[in-house]
């Protein structure tokens, strides 16, 4: 039975032994590593900064170039002359101290140099860092707030003013790391539902703050990293070069899913961007006028005051009272009826013998927020609301 246990003991260590071998075969030939470079994001084993799409972010790469030369000159100065006193003034072979107490060249040279050094680091770094922190004359500004663990986006200022969004992370991809599987792609823990679309070449500035806790705004790419605090508005810009998607991660520790906050920017041409913010607020529009949509009466009020302004008000009257053969919504008894959809039924059929023509080509959501409107403008104070739900059953 011993021996049994010590030949089963040997297979397994030998079988252990074969299956490291094996791994490491595999890791030095490559086939182990599934995933590639992500272009505009991290990259297999990267070393380096990122690859540059902006003019701050290849400023501050050859900053890093240039301080990381002077801190190697220094080094190898400082303990090649420390290495070469140790050698060549060794005891053994005869070598005395000298006896001196000051030497004013010393003095002075270890005076002047680091001083000489710490200027000529500081200059071109004073440069990058001013040149960051300018963000004055964007094209576009746009805010981004952290939430636990989503960033939210909202157009505030230039082409697409009014867009706003939630970006998160790709269902798909929080389900493969749920199950510990995760699917070996170039963009894992990366890729957003809506990422955040900008034009090529054009100054966008960045408002961050938070709505929880700190969060960081990074993309390495783009060479900005801004802090988001709650109660703070930030700010930072970027100008990127280079059609592409720019990827990044929230760069501050913000709870149990900080790994799952990533950034993603999608620089597209001047006209793709224009398309895409047509699209959006044709969305937004669709979105607005969803018959499903429950609405706050003041709302509906603010949105029918436009409906009426824009296509009964020039028969009606702004004042609701009407002219000649047109009849007076102010104080009107169908306006004013407790069933709502007398008034419905009249915007939707007309009266042809009252010179009304039917307005079904409104939107639900327009006849809905004209119909409370005039309920509650001038005399009118019903008090009453009429949803849109209320008009698609009126339709059928």
């Amino acid at each position: 039975m011993t021996m049994m246990n010590a030949r089963v003991h040997s297979g397994s260590r030998g079988w252990a032994q074969q299956a490291a071998v094996a791994a490491m075969a595999a890791l030095a030939t490559g086939s182990a590593l599934a995933v590639g470079d992500l272009k505009g994001g991290p990259g297999v084993n990267q070393l380096n900064l990122h690859e540059p799409v902006t003019r701050i972010a290849a400023d501050q790469m050859w900053l890093h170039n240039f301080m990381l030369i002077i801190c190697l000159v220094i080094f190898v100065a400082v303990f090649g002359v420390m290495f070469y006193s140790i050698f060549k003034h060794r005891k053994s072979k005869g070598a005395v101290s000298a006896n001196f107490h000051e030497s004013v060249a010393v003095e002075i040279a270890w005076t002047v140099v680091p001083f000489l050094i710490v200027i000529g680091m500081a200059l071109p770094a004073t440069k990058v860092v001013v040149a960051m922190k300018d963000t004055t004359n964007a094209d576009l500004t746009i805010k981004a707030t952290g939430y636990q663990w989503k960033w939210g986006y909202d157009y505030l200022k230039g082409e697409g003013e009014g867009i706003g969004f939630l970006a998160t992370l790709d269902t798909a991809q929080r389900e493969s790391s749920n199950s510990g599987r995760p699917e070996q792609v170039d963009n894992y823990l990366l890729k957003v539902d809506n990422p955040l679309v900008v034009p090529v070449d054009k100054k966008v500035r960045i408002i961050t703050t938070a709505n929880d806790v700190i969060h960081a705004w990074m993309i390495p790419a783009f060479g900005v990293k801004q802090d988001a605090i709650p109660g703070f508005v930030r700010d930072t810009w970027f100008k990127a070069e280079k059609v592409g998607d720019y990827y990044g991660q929230c760069a501050e520790l913000c709870g149990k899913e900080h790994a799952y906050m990533p950034i993603h920017v999608k620089v597209v041409s001047a006209q793709d961007y224009t398309a895409w913010v047509d699209a959006k607020k044709k969305e937004a529009a669709a979105k607005a006028d969803d018959p499903s949509k429950v609405w706050e009466q003041a709302a509906l009020i603010a949105r029918g005051e436009q409906v009426y302004a824009n296509n009964c008000a020039v028969c009606h009257k702004p004042d609701g009272k009407g002219a000649g053969p047109i009849k007076a919504l102010d104080g009107s008894a169908v306006v004013t009826a407790e069933d709502k959809l007398a008034q419905i039924a009249v915007l939707l059929n007309g009266r042809l013998d009252k010179g009304m023509p039917a307005w079904k080509q409104l939107s639900d959501t327009e006849i809905a927020a004209v119909v409370t409107y005039t309920k509650n403008s001038w005399s009118n104070k019903t008090g009453q609301t009429v949803q849109p739900s209320e008009v698609v059953a009126a339709r059928k």
